[in-house]
């Protein structure tokens, strides 16, 4: 089968988030399959056409209308084999030669040509695919482009369509004049295209793929409930029958605490006592004192409302007068970079904010950490969680999303479960749940076991690519 993955991002290429590595994971999991043909379409950013680690050739070019306009597109190819797979770039150094990748007036144009570019690279290239799996509002139009311009192409007409939602949060809104200004859509797509006032293209695409996913079981639950969906309730509701919640992986090759060459010292679950010594590592590198007694709790988060912050700013004052370190690693929102900064300066001892991605620190973070924090109002699906019980870094979530699925609340009578749980929305629950496992830590024995009980944990892509390919084989 021949299965056309395309995302606005994609590791090693480009990677902003959660996306760029499920679009790196889920593909070269899928590839991995027999008589299995996988091709994923990425733009042809700056930062990928400027980093000479990259071999990228020409292809082809040609010209994509584009409502008034005649656009140029170019389809460059990595060179070799990358995990069985081709990744292909659409160019255009107007829309994609930019120092970031998103956060431009023009996103909305600047997508909406790139899912009609790889439409209609199909011709040039030759290939056809079974099944295109677009993935977020940044390539909703694709299979709305695909159903409004080339069902009366032959080669096009088999070829099926499922869209995945990572996030309902940003559903490509644009005003109603986008439809004939940027997107040539005829006059009866106008319905299609318009909701609550607005043109939606996440809408649009929920209407008109064959099939629609989301990132974990509950999610796929939640987003059918006001507060969770954004104003999409109605809509997903009333196309529930073709949704399903698929659960993210990782990938396991790149995250293993025995081969990462990232990290200070490799482990495994038999040699965790080298697992401490990340932990001095991480503690020395970064200034904290160098304790084993005490437990490091990290966070390494886009520092967003989304994200929990809010009950992290709550009671922050409370987590550093409790024997605990804390580290911190991401970007985002000024008010949480300067709430995480100031306690840092305050608490320097015991505190480390690191307003950076930096991936190597990452990696040694989630070596050297105890306990992972995720205190999400929402989260799709998260790999945070899944990257740390990997590293035998114990989560402490909120129940919503993939972290339900994920990190069933520990028994601590019977040692079932991977980690500890809050499930109302408030910041002393959450600090509850961190004061918990602060104290389970203590328990040596008890603590080794839970550790060991999460790195088996099996969070790689085998059963979520066994429950995608039941999705393509049912539209095909």
């Amino acid at each position: 089968m021949k299965i056309l993955f395309t995302a606005s991002e994609a590791a090693p290429y480009l990677k902003t988030g959660g996306l760029g590595d499920v679009a790196a994971a889920l593909p070269k999991a899928l590839s991995d399959t027999p008589d299995a043909d996988v091709r994923v379409f990425v733009p042809y950013y700056k930062a990928i056409k400027d980093n000479p680690e990259f071999h990228i050739e020409y292809v082809t070019h040609f010209f994509v209308p584009l409502s008034w306009r005649s656009v140029y597109a170019g389809v460059f190819k990595a060179t070799g084999d990358r995990d069985n797979l081709t990744y292909y770039f659409i160019d255009n150094e107007y829309y994609f030669y930019r120092d970031n990748a998103y956060g431009y007036y023009d996103d909305g144009e600047r997508f909406a040509f790139f899912s009609k570019a790889v439409l209609e690279s199909l011709q040039h290239l030759d290939w056809y695919p079974d099944v295109i799996h677009a993935n977020d509002w940044q390539t909703a139009m694709v299979p709305v482009f695909l159903r409004a311009f080339y069902m009366d192409l032959e080669a096009y007409q088999p070829i099926r369509t499922l869209f995945t939602i990572h996030n309902m949060e940003y559903q490509g809104k644009a005003p109603n004049s986008f439809v004939d200004e940027c997107l040539g859509l005829p006059e009866d797509w106008k319905g299609t295209m318009e909701y609550d006032g607005c043109t939606n293209l996440m809408k649009a695409a929920i209407l008109v793929s064959d099939r629609v996913s989301t990132v974990s079981r509950t999610y796929a639950y939640e987003i059918q409930n006001p507060y969770y969906a954004h104003g999409l309730h109605e809509v997903l509701q009333a196309h529930s029958y073709k949704l399903s919640g698929v659960v993210n992986g990782i990938d396991t090759d790149e995250f293993n605490p025995a081969t990462d060459p990232l990290l200070y010292v490799n482990y495994t679950a038999d040699t965790l006592e080298k697992k401490l010594e990340n932990k001095r590592f991480l503690q020395q590198k970064l200034g904290l004192a160098t304790r084993d007694d005490v437990p490091m709790v990290i966070m390494i988060t886009r520092l967003v409302g989304h994200k929990g912050l809010d009950l992290v700013q709550a009671v922050m004052d409370d987590l550093m007068w409790d024997d605990i370190q804390l580290v911190v690693i991401g970007t985002g929102d000024r008010q949480y970079e300067d709430m995480f900064r100031y306690y840092a300066s305050r608490f320097s001892h015991k505190m480390s904010a690191n307003i950076v991605f930096d991936n190597t620190l990452a990696h040694q973070t989630y070596a050297g950490g105890d306990i992972v924090l995720m205190p999400s109002k929402q989260e799709p699906c998260g790999l945070t969680q899944l990257i740390a019980m990997r590293y035998g870094t114990i989560p402490v979530v909120r129940e919503t999303g993939g972290l339900y699925d994920t990190v069933p609340a520990l028994n601590p009578e019977t040692m079932e479960g991977r980690g500890f749980t809050f499930k109302t929305y408030n910041a002393h629950d959450m600090l509850d749940a961190v004061r918990r496992a602060a104290g389970l830590y203590h328990d040596a024995q008890r603590w080794d076991t839970l550790r060991r009980n999460d790195m088996a944990y099996d969070s790689s892509w085998k059963h979520s690519v066994e429950e995608y390919w039941q999705i393509y084989r049912s539209m095909v």
